[in-house]
């Protein structure tokens, strides 16, 4: 085992790395039976933090 794999990172520091960069999330689900769909279910998210230089991209409610 070399360094890197030895390496230890915890869990919110992974998170922080994601969201500091941005994670894309896409998916698609279909529910059947007997070859005929029932359910189908597309995902696509973008998970990432908002600070001041990436505002928000919804509008303050005051």
């Amino acid at each position: 085992m070399t360094v890197v794999e030895r390496r230890e990172i915890a869990l919110v520091d992974l998170l922080d790395r994601l969201l500091a960069g941005g994670v894309v999330i896409k998916g698609d689900i279909t529910l059947r039976i007997a070859d005929v769909d029932l359910v189908r279910i597309d995902l696509n998210a973008l998970i990432s933090s908002v600070n001041a230089r990436v505002p928000s991209p919804f509008e303050e409610s005051r």
